[in-house]
């Protein structure tokens, strides 16, 4: 190609004048090569425009090859495709038409199937179409030999309802088979259809697209060729005649100059693009072998120096920072095209001021980082890891806090104590041979930290294995972490409004030694971070004593009752505490109340009148008000609570109380239910449905205006779960309460057969994935139902005979649950009730005994209002007594109104003591006498 390129016609010959300085075979005397010559250069190209035309013919006829083929396997893959198409079409069409099943069905099946199945194959030029039993003999074949033989493929696939395909090798070439079953109407298999077809039935198109693909091929050569010829004239054009062995001479010489100088040249075209970097240029930025080509703002240079060197701009004498070097650059531009040429001069001299002010500038962006991301929350351990944090590695390579145990408590440092204990550590390694979080310490007089704790300043051990006061602390932990690397460190006392909090301490092990420069930063970091901690120090105080409060404000354990058994929750909101709560009271009778509620806000005033809440629910439970009468004090109460705040002046008012209030009677299983407010109970049924019953509701305590209460009544079965809980447990940030209710439903649908406790531990696992921003109250409460035998009654005539006779079937009955020792003083408690009731009461009236676990319990209810009360008698007097009897026998008693009258009650505590105590009665009553 390059001869060729040169050769000039005759006519034109004598004409043609050489270009100055060009090669001597230009000129008009130059020889004429030889025809031979001419073969060999076209066999061997030195010119580039022929060794690409070789490239693109190999590259050609290389397409070519691979083309066919890819052509000759995509239609091997395409016939296989089309033949098993074509084969599972016939199956399918086979076993689908009308009478196709029933033939199979008949007592002949080939002499129905095989007629059809010949004429399918002849009509759809498939090799054979085969209708097979479901237990694989052979009914229809094109070999009628064949017909009734078994076949030992599997077709478990086809008999399930899905097309069995295969392909094979057959004596005809690749075949595909397919399989697909007959089913009768009642979805039965009776039979199947297996149809099969040779690959190479199917028209194969290579033969159509090999010729387009050959013409392709000749029509890519002609460009190439063409494409070669333009190339060889333009590049003749563009080295001005030169041959390739004067471009290499002229190349050598200049690659010698340009990498024997010590200054970098960098040579770019217009678009930014590198065309020549020397060896110094290369060295100065750190650039890898091959560049040449590739942007300039693409190398990983200092983003202004790629700007500089890709606008092109004239620039002399730019100081840059390229790694370690700083360069002077100067660029001036060349060439019409917009190419340019830097120049770059190692200026090291000034190192040494650009690191100073490098270095004032890290520390002050050290700083800048300090005051924005240290102390982002009220939480010591947490503002102890953001110092370490901040601080590694930009200015220590290991940083670790301490703090006094006071601090730690949200006390104030008193000083009496130097016990510290690591609470936060950040390094760049994991196995530093540091003390870990958590550990407690003391440290020596003479170590550097105990120093600078005495002292007040920070003190720098530039050299640790020279210190003796830091190595006698523990000489062993001393040498593993010298030998691990650390060579110096800075301790910080922390200390706010003038008080010690702390300590913290700097090391070092791949930076350089710390210097006396360092301390300052140290030193603001330190003080940055006291005050963040003294603040969350402050906070933990406060936050302690409003906890306190409210834990000493809840119930600590729950009675053991036989009427429930509880389990129950209490977390703390996000913020801080909360007015939520939670009782569970025992009532006269083996009843049980149960209470929830909730004073909506956050802090100590939420906590304060939350206990004064439950105070007050005690107090009226103690007198066995029921629900709805106990909810209408509670409003009254907060009515008064909120009109003394606003006569004092006090703007917080308690309004958003609520309360729900249920009592529950073992005895028939019966539960009263009133709220105020509050959400209402879920109830898990002994089978495992949860239902959510439906509680009248009133307005929240304190709103109500005297508005009454509904109560509901609930028949609830043994085990039956009943759910109290606040509002915290169902509502959350961008979800309402009925999700939060189907969510919980669905929690409790899963805990069939649960504890309480278990029950409580797996809702709150499902409905808290995260901390509540609300406090949240949880109470889960099994039901249980006293044996009827443990529960004897009487009607009582209203006659004074009838006493004797009560008494004596009681005291049988006494016996019979074995508590004969307690007959004396449940004979006595139940005449003076059966006895007062019938003197001064009104019919109907009945006499019930409970027993329950340690307990006696005898009931005496009677039509009328009137409570009796107790007196103690004057020796004089000649009654009087029976009351004061009844209340030193008993371990407690009382009235509870129903609604057709009272009940007076009397429980007996059925242990030693107890009889003890008759005893001592028995004594006292006969000296009185």
């Amino acid at each position: 190609m390059g001869k060729l390129g040169r050769y000039v016609p005759a006519s034109r010959r004598a004409d043609r004048v050489p270009p100055k300085g060009g090669p001597p075979e230009a000129g008009p005397r130059a020889p004429h090569p030889s025809a031979g010559r001419r073969l060999l250069s076209l066999g061997k190209p030195r010119s580039v425009a022929g060794q690409v035309f070789l490239l693109q013919l190999v590259v050609v006829l290389l397409l070519i090859a691979t083309a066919v083929v890819v052509l000759v396997i995509q239609d091997r893959n395409r016939a296989i495709q089309e033949a098993g198409d074509r084969s599972l079409v016939a199956a399918e069409s086979f076993a689908n038409a009308p009478g196709t099943a029933e033939a199979m069905k008949s007592d002949d099946p080939t002499a129905a199937l095989q007629p059809q199945a010949e004429a399918v194959r002849k009509r759809t030029g498939v090799d054979y179409v085969v209708a097979l039993s479901p237990y694989g003999f052979r009914w229809t074949h094109p070999d009628p030999d064949q017909i009734g033989k078994h076949v030992s493929t599997s077709y478990g696939q086809a008999l399930e309802g899905e097309p069995h395909q295969t392909a094979f090798d057959s004596s005809l070439g690749k075949a595909v088979d397919s399989t697909v079953a007959v089913f009768d109407e009642k979805g039965t298999a009776v039979g199947l259809v297996t149809v099969g077809v040779t690959v190479d039935k199917v028209t194969s198109v290579v033969q159509r697209q090999l010729p387009v693909l050959f013409a392709a091929g000749g029509v890519a050569l002609l460009l190439a060729a063409g494409g070669s010829a333009l190339v060889s004239g333009r590049l003749r054009r563009q080295t001005r005649g030169l041959g390739p062995v004067e471009m290499t001479r002229m190349y050598e010489h200049h690659d010698a100059v340009l990498h024997a100088v010590r200054e970098g040249v960098i040579i770019l075209d217009g678009d930014a693009r590198l065309l020549l970097v020397n060896d110094e240029a290369r060295r100065l930025l750190a650039l890898p072998p091959e560049v040449e080509g590739r942007p300039v703002t693409g190398l990983g240079l200092s983003p202004a120096l790629a700007e500089l060197l890709a606008s092109g701009r004239a620039a002399t004498d730019r100081v840059f920072l390229a790694g370690d070097v700083l360069l002077a650059v100067s660029v001036r531009q060349v060439g019409s095209q917009g190419g340019s040429v830097a120049t770059l001069r190692d200026t090291t001299e000034l190192r040494a001021l650009a690191g100073r002010a490098d270095v004032a500038g890290g520390r002050l962006q050290l700083l800048y980082e300090a005051s924005t991301r240290i102390g982002t929350t009220l939480d010591m351990k947490r503002t102890a890891e953001e110092l370490t944090e901040v601080a590694v590695p930009r200015f220590a390579d290991f940083a670790t806090v301490e703090l006094l145990e006071p601090v730690l408590q949200g006390g104030e440092p008193t000083g009496a104590s130097r016990d510290i204990r690591r609470i936060a550590t950040a390094g760049i390694r994991d196995d530093v041979p540091l003390y870990p979080v958590g550990r407690r310490m003391r440290y020596a007089p003479g170590n550097p930290v105990a120093i600078g704790m005495t002292t007040g300043r920070p003190v720098l051990v530039a050299e640790l294995a020279k210190a003796d006061g830091w190595r006698v602390q523990n000489p062993e932990r001393a040498r593993r972490v010298i030998e691990f690397g650390i060579h110096s460190m800075i301790s910080v006392p922390l200390q706010a409004r003038g008080q010690l909090l702390g300590v913290v301490e700097f090391w070092r092990s791949e930076q350089e030694r710390f210097e006396p420069d360092d301390l300052s930063p140290a030193e603001e970091l330190a003080a940055r971070a006291a005050v963040c901690i003294d603040n969350a120090r402050r906070y933990t105080r406060e936050h302690t004593t409003a906890v306190t409060l409210q834990r000493s404000l809840l119930p600590g354990s729950l009675p053991e009752l036989s009427a429930l058994e509880v389990g129950h929750r209490y977390l703390p909101a996000q913020a801080g505490v909360g007015g939520d709560w939670y009782d569970v009271i025992p009532l006269p009778g083996a009843r049980v109340a149960l209470v929830v509620g909730d004073v909506v806000g956050h802090g100590l005033h939420a906590a304060a009148t939350m206990g004064r809440l439950r105070t007050a629910v005690h107090n009226f439970a103690a007198l066995d008000l029921p629900p709805d009468e106990l909810l209408a004090h509670l409003d009254d109460l907060i009515t008064r609570i909120d009109q003394d705040a606003a006569a004092e002046g006090n703007t917080e008012a308690v309004t958003g109380a609520t309360c729900l209030y249920a009592v529950y009677d073992p005895v028939s299983g019966r539960c009263v239910l009133a709220r105020a407010g509050h959400p209402g109970p879920a109830l898990v049924s002994p089978d495992g449905s949860v239902t959510f019953p439906d509680i009248p509701v009133a307005p929240p305590l304190g709103v109500g205006g005297g508005l009454p209460v509904e109560t509901a009544v609930l028949r609830l079965a043994a085990d039956s779960r009943l759910v109290l809980y606040t509002d915290g447990l169902v509502e959350a940030r961008g979800r309402d309460i009925d999700t939060g209710l189907g969510m919980l439903r669905q929690a409790l649908a899963h805990t069939d057969g649960a504890t309480p406790d278990d029950t409580c531990r797996a809702v709150l696992d499902a409905m808290l994935r995260t901390r509540s921003s609300d406090d949240v109250a949880l109470l889960v409460a099994r039901t249980r139902l006293l044996d009827p035998e443990q529960v004897e009654e009487w009607e009582v005539p209203d006659d004074p005979a009838a006493v004797s006779r009560i008494r004596a079937e009681a005291t049988r009955r006494l016996e019979s649950w074995g508590l004969g020792e307690a007959a004396f003083t449940t004979e006595l408690i139940l005449s003076e009730l059966v006895t007062n009731a019938i003197r001064y009461g009104a019919s109907p009236i009945s006499l019930r005994l409970l027993r329950d676990r340690d307990s006696l319990i005898c009931e005496v209810a009677d039509g009328t209002s009137t409570s009796p009360h107790l007196r103690r008698a004057a020796f004089t007097d000649e009654g009087g007594r029976g009351l004061f009897l009844v209340a030193q026998m008993s371990r407690r008693w009382g009235t509870r109104y129903t609604d057709r009258g009272k009940i007076i009650w009397a429980e007996q505590a059925l242990d030693a003591g107890a009889a003890g105590a008759v005893g001592d009665l028995s004594g006292l009553l006969m000296t009185d006498l």
